[in-house]
């Protein structure tokens, strides 16, 4: 491994030299004098490198996002504006009438929440930890000093599974998503699992504590050694002054006494709980962040309730543009089989296409003028072309037809069957792609994100490569452009 060498160093290095080089001119004699500074300023040198290179990592973490009601309460209405545009297009249909009204009042109530939730003044304080942590002690002991700290909190304790593989009935970002602070508790250095889940809830804008428990158990010498361990493992997500120790329930110590006649008395003694740094640590944050930390678990609420609305939008346009892709792709196979050509030609079939992109548009709220609407079908075309789809379907789909010589005779039913599948693939590509920039609020005349497209591109192919799948499309399209040849049952590939 090379090490980088900072220009400073090589000019120190030759300055020094020429110095003793002039020192040398000057006097023969001082050429000693020279050789000693040489060496003994290089000496300096690397000893001053070298403590900087054992320095303490920078164990600052970054600055949580800084909120403002305004902010909070913009997001808030844009929940409100997504729920009435799914109540607009829900409004038409007649079957889901119920159903639909029963979601839209449930958001609405989840909403009305959230808004009461920015006035309120107590706190929720979330007690996270494997089994056997401390948390039911730790609990305890804060509700016994808690109107000694500056603001009013609800504690309530969170079990983490016991290994990665365990299933969790509810997931610990539904079970914690309304706590305002976190305090993350652990008896050593965080296991690998501990460490994600605290990145999971520093991603999650989660404000968090991380208390080493039960410090009593190591000796003396250990114990910041342990506590040095925990914060250079959470170096760069949690603030080194956010992570501290204490003992909650400290082991019953043997005590024994001399007494006056000589003889020895032994008796148990129950340490008093050592919580200083922790409530110290509470008490800052409580006094300094309490509003911020209020305001922080309403936006989170908020973004995640946005994003429940959004998926029940994606689901009503989906079902509703399935029906679409699945009519042009049949209107594609029709077209390529009427007139075969050597080999697919996408961009002869880029009307179905644009047609597609329009009425999927309009179910997006994504509204295209027609040039918009011949660039992005021609675009996905020559995508389809540049990641060699087209081949790729093709050979998918070509062993299947070999299995009838019959079918496998007509002339142009494997182009006929593989531009259903590529137009299916284009239409799912699109509706995800529409799903994304709807998500985002932006216009259909916006521009076309090529790599965001690409990407979704290779998803859905990726999804719809499967054998069963392509096995059911060779079948519905033998039936559907072959209506009178003989029932074939395809060999799977």
């Amino acid at each position: 491994m090379s090490l980088a060498v900072r220009p400073s160093v090589w000019i120190g290095g030759a300055s020094l030299i020429a110095g003793a080089w002039v020192l040398e001119w000057l006097h023969p004699g001082a050429t000693h004098f020279g050789e000693t500074m040489v060496w003994g300023a290089a000496a300096v040198g690397a000893a001053t490198w070298l403590l900087r290179g054992c320095q303490s990592p920078d164990l600052s973490a970054p600055s949580p996002k800084v909120l403002d009601r305004a902010a909070v309460e913009a997001t808030l209405q844009a929940v409100e504006r997504r729920i009435q545009q799914l109540e607009t297009e829900i409004g038409g249909e007649a079957e889901a009438t119920l159903q639909g009204e029963m979601a839209i009042a449930n958001l609405r109530t989840q909403l009305a929440t959230l808004w009461t939730a920015l006035n309120r003044q107590a706190l929720q304080v979330a007690v996270v930890g494997s089994k056997s942590v401390g948390k039911t002690t730790l609990i305890k002991q804060i509700e016994a000093i808690q109107t000694d700290l500056p603001r009013t909190f609800s504690l309530h304790e969170i079990n983490l599974p016991a290994s990665t593989t365990q299933p969790e009935d509810v997931p610990l970002q539904t079970r914690i998503c309304s706590a305002d602070l976190v305090l993350f508790l652990t008896k050593g250095d965080l296991t690998d699992s501990d460490y994600q889940t605290v990145q999971q809830l520093v991603q999650r804008q989660h404000r968090v504590l991380v208390v080493l428990t039960q410090q009593d158990q190591y000796l003396p010498g250990e114990r910041p050694l342990v506590l040095q361990q925990v914060r250079e493992r959470v170096q760069g997500k949690i603030l080194v002054q956010d992570v501290v120790a204490i003992a909650a329930q400290p082991a019953v110590l043997k005590v024994r006494q001399q007494q006056a006649d000589g003889t020895l008395h032994e008796r148990l003694e129950q340490p008093a709980p050592d919580l200083l740094s922790l409530t110290e640590r509470l008490t800052t944050v409580l006094h300094t962040e309490a509003d911020v930390l209020l305001l922080t678990t309403v936006q989170r609420q908020a973004e995640d309730l946005k994003a429940s609305v959004q998926t029940v939008l994606n689901q009503l346009r989906r079902d509703r543009a399935l029906p679409l892709i699945e009519q042009s792709q049949w209107v594609a196979a029709a077209a390529a089989f009427a007139t075969p050509v050597p080999s697919l030609d996408l961009l002869a079939t880029a009307a179905i296409t644009t047609q597609l992109v329009a009425d999927l548009g309009r179910i997006y709220q994504q509204q295209f003028s027609l040039e918009r609407e011949k660039t992005i079908a021609t675009t996905l075309a020559e995508l389809m072309v540049k990641l060699g789809l087209v081949e790729l379907s093709t050979q998918a789909i070509a062993p299947l037809l070999k299995s009838n010589a019959l079918t496998f005779a007509a002339g142009g039913l494997l182009q006929g069957i593989s531009a259903a599948y590529l137009t299916r693939i284009a239409g799912l590509t699109l509706a995800s792609y529409f799903e994304e920039q709807s998500a985002l609020e932006t216009t259909g005349e916006g521009l076309l994100q090529l790599d965001r497209l690409t990407q979704k591109l290779k998803a859905v192919f990726q999804e719809n490569q499967r054998g069963a799948f392509v096995q059911t499309l060779v079948q519905q399209g033998i039936s559907r452009l072959m209506p009178t040849s003989p029932a074939t049952t395809p060999a799977a590939s």
